[in-house]
């Protein structure tokens, strides 16, 4: 009897995430599924039947007792993929931001990927002596990515950070034919416009950036019109199945207004669009009624406009 392919998917709970874990279920691969809190483990597995890990992403320990737990599910098969999906955003101006904000979201985004991958590399194929045909990896990334917006510097920093690891590694792991795919999604309707709503603006609600934060907050409810977490999903498996799959994929409506216009135009033409439209510029004070996020940019999900702590994938 064949065995199933199998995948990790980090970050199950919610959201993208889960969307994943449900697109793979159902085309029979095995998942294991991490989340942060042990109350979501008997839930997730009675919503999508996968195996959960319960680890933080920061948890050098708790990831490698994950990986463990899953080379003994295995035995001594390759493990067929593995999607680092589990991030937050931690919005703020950069010159206001306290530095354990911008550490917090560095550890999560850029040293949570780092920390999974090189737990989960053997059972990928690193480890020589396991059977089967080589894993990949999926880094989920955003437009943020690669288009920066104000008030996101510390969640576009760790995602930019995120892409540059994932370039190297895939470099790296062509000795042991693993391949490495950006998935960088666009604005995506999950629970995370809820958990948005309940952000906090109050470190910087005397702060000269006060008025452009909250018009940006208050865009947020347009992101419930995002993409379905279904469409990344799908996205994510199209890159675990297909025999050539590209380096990249940007997931996102309206590709060349959001997304090819903003790199094709000057750099200093995109700075003033976007601070025009979100009250930056001397002595402008306008709201974001037609933001700079879906005219030009297109940036992830809340990934998107959080202003203070907001959990995206998990």
């Amino acid at each position: 009897m064949k065995e199933r392919p199998s995948v990790v998917v980090t970050g199950v709970s919610t959201g993208i995430g889960h969307a994943i874990a449900q697109v793979f279920t159902r085309r029979g691969w095995r998942v294991f599924g991490s989340v942060r809190k042990p109350q979501d483990r008997d839930r997730l597995q009675r919503e999508l039947g996968v195996t959960t890990l319960v680890f933080d992403v920061t948890d050098e320990e708790g990831i490698r007792a994950a990986a463990e737990d899953v080379r003994r599910c295995l035995g001594n098969a390759k493990l067929g993929a593995l999607v680092n999906n589990a991030g937050i955003a931690i919005g703020g101006p950069l010159v206001l931001q306290p530095a354990s904000d911008f550490i917090k979201q560095l550890e999560t985004n850029l040293l949570g990927p780092f920390l999974v991958t090189k737990a989960f590399a053997p059972l990928l194929g690193t480890d020589r002596s396991r059977t089967g045909p080589p894993g990949r990896i999926v880094n989920i990334s955003s437009v943020e990515g690669k288009i920066a917006l104000p008030f996101l510097g510390a969640y576009a920093a760790s995602k930019h950070g995120l892409e540059g690891m994932s370039e190297s590694l895939r470099r790296e792991l062509m000795l042991y034919g693993i391949d490495v795919i950006i998935v960088a999604p666009g604005s995506v309707a999950t629970p995370i416009w809820d958990k948005a709503q309940a952000a906090e603006l109050a470190p910087y609600h005397t702060s000269d950036y006060a008025d452009a934060m909250q018009a940006c907050r208050n865009y947020i409810q347009k992101g419930r019109k995002g993409l379905a977490p279904s469409e990344i999903g799908e996205v994510v498996f199209k890159t675990l199945t297909s025999r050539g799959p590209k380096i990249r994929y940007t997931v996102l409506p309206s590709v060349f207004k959001n997304w090819i216009l903003p790199r094709l135009l000057p750099k200093r033409m995109v700075d003033r669009i976007i601070a025009r439209a979100a009250g930056l510029l001397p002595d402008v004070r306008t709201s974001c009624v037609n933001p700079p996020h879906e005219k030009i940019a297109g940036n992830q999900s809340l990934e998107s406009r959080a202003p203070r702590n907001v959990d995206l994938h998990h």
